[in-house]
């Protein structure tokens, strides 16, 4: 069973190589995104990458972070901005220094800061009447020793990139996902759906968030990928993961998914954050061990077969009449076509008889 340990404190052994990139994409004037990577042994953040950065993870591990704003050019900007800016300030003063660093300690922070975030979004749009309504999603992995530990809010996604292929590890918490898991409409359907963009959490409009959180191991040579979805919501897993595999430099790939979302038509921003990991006491993965959503109890407990959908972000009462509306929706198109086929059955008749054969 794949379940975390406790950390001993010692220095880390992981090499982490990573690299970010960040585009406002072909039809929108400003970038609402932010994006995070910060070693927490000294937390400073790299804000700007010329080249991949390689170097040993600190005993107190490593965070990163991408974060999608919402609410116009200002409001969003400011959204994310903060939200990278509070993650990293709580890390900082409640992680960072710490003589013992242990799993269950260390997701609580990382869930703890994502609540700070919400908390000073929402109260700045509180004394800003003019950015009230303001968010962002947030997605941020956490490496502690051999795991990854992730705290989702929103539609921003974390990637595992393993053997040439692409596993999604978190949930997206929006409407599409929540009608797949109902079973009533598929992923296919979802992605072309007019709603498919509308999400059911975000950091900032209201008091409190349910913060999903998830854990994977890594293994020798995996990358993990963060993106906003101007780069998800156009570039399949299958797409990530060639292009992982065929640039093995970070910022070539990083590059080359960026153009891929551009060329695509970019209709969003575009953030990518790249992070592969190597060293020796990583193990080599192996055929049976696939990177996937795994579900990580603040309490301890850790349950790696537990599925995702038994850790619903929004109730079942708010999701009915969701479910609800879309059956509707669904009806009408049905009585639509329904009608529309018998008005070409009526005028071919009406064809038939005015023009006889």
């Amino acid at each position: 069973m794949d379940r975390p340990g406790k950390w001993n404190g010692t220095p880390s052994p992981v090499i982490v190589e990573a690299f970010a990139q960040s585009d406002v994409g072909q039809a929108r004037e400003h970038n609402e995104d932010s994006f995070l990577v910060a070693h927490l042994g000294d937390a400073r953040p790299i804000l700007q990458f010329e080249e991949v950065l390689r170097r040993q993870a600190d005993a107190e591990g490593a965070v990163f972070m991408v974060a999608d704003g919402m609410g116009g050019a200002a409001a969003g900007e400011l959204a994310s901005a903060t939200a990278v800016d509070a993650v990293l300030r709580h890390l900082q003063q409640h992680w960072s220094g710490r003589k013992t660093v242990e799993p269950v300690a260390f997701v609580r922070e990382l869930a703890k800061a994502t609540e700070v975030a919400n908390a000073a979004i929402f109260q700045y749009a509180h004394d800003h009447v003019e950015l009230r309504g303001m968010g962002t999603t947030a997605t941020i992995a956490g490496l502690l020793g051999d795991t990854l530990y992730l705290a989702q809010v929103g539609d921003s996604r974390a990637y595992l990139v393993r053997g040439g292929m692409a596993f999604q590890l978190t949930k997206d918490q929006s409407l599409m996902q929540k009608l797949i898991e109902a079973g009533e409409i598929t992923e296919s359907d979802a992605e072309i759906n007019e709603r498919r963009n509308i999400i059911l959490q975000a950091l900032g409009p209201e008091a409190h968030v349910r913060v999903d959180l998830t854990h994977q191991k890594v293994c020798r040579g995996d990358v993990l990928i963060l993106c906003s979805d101007g780069l998800s919501g156009l570039v399949k897993p299958d797409m990530i993961a060639r292009a992982v595999r065929e640039e093995p430099d970070l910022s070539r790939a990083c590059n080359r998914l960026v153009a891929i979302a551009n060329d695509l038509g970019g209709p969003d921003n575009i953030t990518v954050v790249a992070a592969r990991f190597d060293g020796e006491s990583l193990r080599l993965p192996s055929a049976i061990d696939e990177p996937r959503h795994r579900t990580f109890d603040v309490d301890g407990h850790v349950n790696p077969e537990a599925d995702a959908s038994a850790r619903s972000d929004v109730a079942p009462a708010d999701i009915f009449p969701i479910v609800d509306e879309e059956r509707r929706r669904r009806g009408e198109r049905y009585v639509r076509i329904l009608a529309g086929i018998g008005v070409l059955a009526v005028l071919y008749m009406v064809w038939r008889y005015l023009w006889p054969q």
